[in-house]
């Protein structure tokens, strides 16, 4: 893994500097590996947080993305099921150790020897991928690489440009759905925050057979939830709306990143529910005990393994699921960073064109 070559980015080359042009190192294939050429790179919240100059664990310089979309320019002699001229594409995960209990199944996200490494601002500490500064570097890119077992194939008929989001707002609410049985249908689910995520999970869920419940605190979005498969609509800023819907749902999904009331949210759960924590919120919640003893269940989930990546990609193009989506050029990232620092919620995904960014 020693040769490296040159191709071109889009990101901070300094804290405090703004979005520039400019040329980073990446591996040449090993007898693992797959080349290819980025043609687009969702825009993700995460990105903008990374590139805020507060957030203190951003290394420099930074090339975010971790939505990528591509054609394969080259693999290594020990891929059998890539070839040069196939679409694929890498979400959250492009490294993690290969040797432990969740790699050998396919949970890579859950890596047990050091984690697995992020697509970028991650120290390149497993050894499969090599970058010219010792950390992972994205997606807003011409060009990546990366081992096999972190690549998932596009499938053919499914847009190029829709796929990025896939792989991280898609899996992000297919692992849990998969995981709590939603996957087989006749569950009742909730989503909480119509944003990007949200607007995911809300097409998946009812893609699945579910009865799928939208949950936010703004009213106007009952419309565009309702479009996308929502069969119900509760308003989590209007105590009667919440009581209508106490204990009627087996499974919530929580995507907002927000100070909120989770006992409130709680509240939603039917008796053995369970309420998946999937937005960050850096102050603790306040959680009135009681509520549990009609044993219900708190828990969490973080994007998901490879294997689900690929299986959310194909459920996708199966069911024609495609996120709403907006194409961007480099020169918009500034602005488009601005409107997802002020509302994180939402429902387009932004997606940024690489060819026509250059």
């Amino acid at each position: 893994m020693s040769s490296m070559y040159s191709t071109f980015a889009f990101g901070k080359e300094t804290k405090q500097g703004g979005f520039t042009k400019f040329n980073i190192q990446r591996n040449e294939p090993g007898e693992h590996d797959v080349q290819f050429d980025v043609k687009f790179c969702g825009i993700c919240h995460t990105d903008v947080t990374f590139a805020d100059p507060n957030t203190p664990i951003t290394k420099y310089p930074l090339v975010p993305g971790h939505e990528l979309a591509g054609v394969v320019t080259k693999v290594g002699d020990k891929v059998g099921d890539v070839k040069v001229g196939d679409e694929v594409g890498i979400g959250c995960i492009s490294d993690s150790c290969q040797d432990c209990t969740y790699c050998d199944i396919g949970e890579e996200q859950a890596c047990a020897k050091g984690g697995h490494s992020m697509t970028y601002n991650a120290d390149t500490v497993h050894g499969h991928i090599k970058t010219g500064t010792g950390f992972t570097q994205g997606g807003y890119c011409g060009s990546m690489t990366v081992h096999r077992q972190y690549i998932v194939k596009v499938p053919k008929g499914y847009p190029l440009e829709m796929t990025g989001p896939i792989l991280c707002a898609g899996i992000t609410m297919y692992s849990p759905l998969k995981h709590w049985k939603c996957a087989e249908g006749g569950k009742r689910v909730g989503i909480v925050g119509i944003g990007g995520l949200g607007q995911m999970g809300i097409r998946l869920a009812k893609a699945m057979g579910n009865s799928v419940t939208a949950i936010s605190t703004s009213p106007h979005k009952e419309q565009a939830a309702r479009e996308i498969g929502a069969d119900n609509f509760v308003i989590s800023s209007n105590p009667d709306s919440m009581t209508t819907a106490s204990k009627s749902l087996d499974l919530i999904l929580n995507t907002v990143s927000a100070d909120h009331d989770l006992t409130a949210l709680i509240g939603l759960l039917a008796r053995d529910g369970t309420i998946v924590q999937l937005g960050v919120v850096r102050k603790p919640h306040a959680i009135n005990q009681l509520i549990f003893f009609r044993r219900v269940n708190l828990s969490g989930s973080l994007v998901g393994g490879m294997k689900d990546t690929q299986d959310c990609l194909d459920f996708c193009h199966q069911k024609n699921i495609m996120p709403a989506i907006e194409m961007v050029t480099a020169d918009q990232i500034p602005k488009v960073y601005e409107k997802l620092s002020a509302k994180n919620d939402q429902i387009v995904r932004y997606v940024l064109d690489i060819n026509k960014s250059i």
